[in-house]
């Protein structure tokens, strides 16, 4: 049976892969697995319980959960019942909450727990197209999402809904998901089955997994990221186990030793960090050998490019030491997955010469998301370059080096915003992704700078400076402000105090004020500026907030090129100026 649809899946799974732990989930600490024939039974009933509720084509559904089975039956039954499904991050800002709700005219919403509900709750007060919230965890006084399903069993109507999966096209609108745009505004990025299934049969032979492997996953399925190689999961056969925690990846691992995860690039930085602090306990010969290994790995290339005694010395190491840092991971581990962020080339090496080999990809919501990868056929992986354009999709570049993209994986557009769209989408077709690249040896991609201001901490959350500085000028303690934190743990923030404004409060609080030098590193009056950084933070989301920041002693200038006639921060010449400061906030 061919899949076009991203709800084929379902029959796909059924036809080639039935298995007993397609989906599988840890409730009160044991692993709860739910088949494939489960996960189909879940699907349809929760697809009949929406008709019989009066869902109708196109209606809009959000789900603002963990990663759970039950988001995976949800977002399908949803979608055969000819619904929208809007995922959306569980740390969203109140106000973007509310834009998303009122923006997309959400009909129902999906929650994972209480202090979801009570925020969705908040948002949703007194909006006529808004229908019903329902819980997956159970609680007092709160509609259970199996309400609907108990509903879809009592009301099945095959034909109905033979009917309405039959009248869907690959091309009709599946999933909307909010990204956030320079404004900070987000912008909702229509995807259609195509779309997404296109990105899933053009990575399909990437990653060396089949149905008899296990994935552990713990990405926020709300993300492009997540979702697709979940689908992709599906497609392949290959059963999907999510993690409990962030924090309890290691000990997931070690229960249900899976073949792959996907990960973003912080992550393995701390996964790295970790084994690092683990060597520095050592002692002796044990200690030696960690480090003379991590000294050969440093040194990897592919294909056995340095030579036999290299890869001598390599075999050594990967059976002394970095066969136990697989055993972290569960053993088995063949691949990850990473993206979201850029991954540094020296973490790159050291995890493929210890024979966890990390594919880095590139992508974006609006492409569904993968442009090209990194994978392990031959010749077809480079330290620094985020891989190959994947099957089906063209690669251009503009003038000034923009990377453009041509393909069944590039958006619908964005909705409700014409204006947007043709700003992304010129009329030949081409996605404008706003990165700016290289073709390096004529087929490996590499990102070489960021067009727009708009930045992605390591944990692969965007971040739109220019919102963030605006608000911290609302106070009279600053007078300038640049937000920065590109493939960084946390965003952080240089400040140009108000120094007319400071003045007039040192001399009311009794404060010496000799110079804007001395002034600045006061800690008194640092203290009082993080206070207004702080009072902005709380309006952020938790991913956006300001964690560090560094005092300036003087005003960017037109005239000393910091400012462009317009005003606008050039943030490039700001960061180099400051590199001192930069390196001491992220070193700290």
């Amino acid at each position: 049976m061919s899949v076009s649809r991203l709800f084929d899946l379902l029959t796909h799974c059924s036809e080639k892969f039935p298995k007993e732990d397609a989906l599988a989930g840890k409730e009160n600490g044991k692993w709860v697995k739910y088949s494939t024939a489960d996960f189909v039974d879940y699907a349809n009933n929760f697809s009949y319980g929406l008709l019989a509720m009066g869902l109708q084509r196109g209606d809009k559904i959000g789900i603002i959960s963990n990663n759970r089975p039950e988001w995976n039956m949800a977002d399908l039954g949803i979608l055969q019942a000819g619904g929208v499904d809007v995922p959306i991050y569980p740390t969203i800002s109140e106000h973007d909450l509310q834009f998303i709700i009122h923006d997309a005219q959400l009909s129902y919403m999906l929650v994972s727990n209480k202090e979801m509900y009570d925020k969705v709750k908040a948002a949703t007060d007194g909006r006529d197209h808004f229908k019903g919230i329902y819980s997956f965890n159970k609680i007092e006084g709160i509609p259970h999402w199996s309400e609907i399903i108990s509903a879809g069993k009592k009301n099945k109507d095959e034909r109905k809904l033979t009917a309405v999966m039959a009248s869907i096209h690959d091309t009709d609108l599946a999933t909307m998901l909010y990204t956030s745009g320079t404004t900070g505004t987000p912008k909702g990025v229509m995807l259609s089955h195509k779309n997404l299934f296109s990105n899933v049969y053009a990575s399909r032979k990437l990653p060396p997994v089949d149905s008899t492997c296990k994935a552990l996953s713990f990405l926020p399925l709300n993300h492009i990221y997540e979702r697709m190689l979940t689908y992709l999961y599906m497609y392949l056969g290959v059963s999907i186990y999510y993690a409990e925690s962030l924090d309890t990846i290691s000990q997931n691992a070690k229960e249900i030793h899976p073949e792959v995860f996907s990960c973003v690039p912080r992550l393995l930085e701390k996964v790295y960090d970790k084994i690092l602090t683990t060597g520095e306990k050592l002692t002796g010969i044990k200690k030696v050998l960690f480090f003379w290994a991590v000294s050969i790995a440093e040194q990897y290339e592919m294909n056995g490019a340095n030579g036999w005694w290299y890869e001598l010395k390599l075999k050594i190491a990967r059976k002394l030491v970095f066969s136990k840092w697989k055993e972290a991971l569960g053993g088995n581990i063949r691949v990850a997955v990473s993206g979201g962020a850029a991954l540094n080339p020296k973490l790159a090496r050291i995890f493929w010469a210890a024979g966890i080999y990390v594919l880095e990809g590139y992508g974006l919501t609006e492409t569904s998301p993968v442009i090209s990868v990194n994978f392990l056929h031959p010749d077809s992986a480079c330290f620094g370059t985020v891989g190959r354009i994947i099957e089906g999709v063209t690669v251009k570049f503009a003038d000034d080096g923009e990377i453009l993209v041509k393909g069944p994986n590039v958006m619908l557009g964005y909705y409700n915003r014409p204006d947007a769209t043709a700003e992304a989408i010129d009329t030949d077709g081409w996605f404008h992704t706003g990165d700016i690249g290289i073709l390096q040896d004529g087929k490996f991609l590499k990102i070489t700078d960021r067009k727009k201001e708009i930045f992605k901490t390591s944990g692969g959350k965007y971040i739109a400076p220019q919102m963030i500085e605006n608000k911290l000028k609302e106070s009279r303690f600053i007078e300038q402000s640049m937000v920065f934190g590109e493939n960084q743990k946390f965003a952080s923030a240089f400040i140009v105090p108000s120094f007319k404004f400071l003045q007039d409060y040192c001399l009311l609080k009794g404060i010496p004020y000799t110079s804007n030098e001395e002034i600045i590193t006061n800690e008194t009056i640092r203290a009082r500026i993080m206070l207004e950084v702080d009072k902005v933070n709380k309006t952020l989301a938790n991913y956006e907030t300001i964690k560090k920041i560094e005092l300036l002693p003087r005003e960017w200038s037109v005239e000393r090129g910091e400012l462009s006639p317009k005003l606008s921060l050039k943030r490039k010449v700001i960061l180099e100026a400051n590199k001192v400061l930069l390196a001491k906030i992220y070193s700290e």
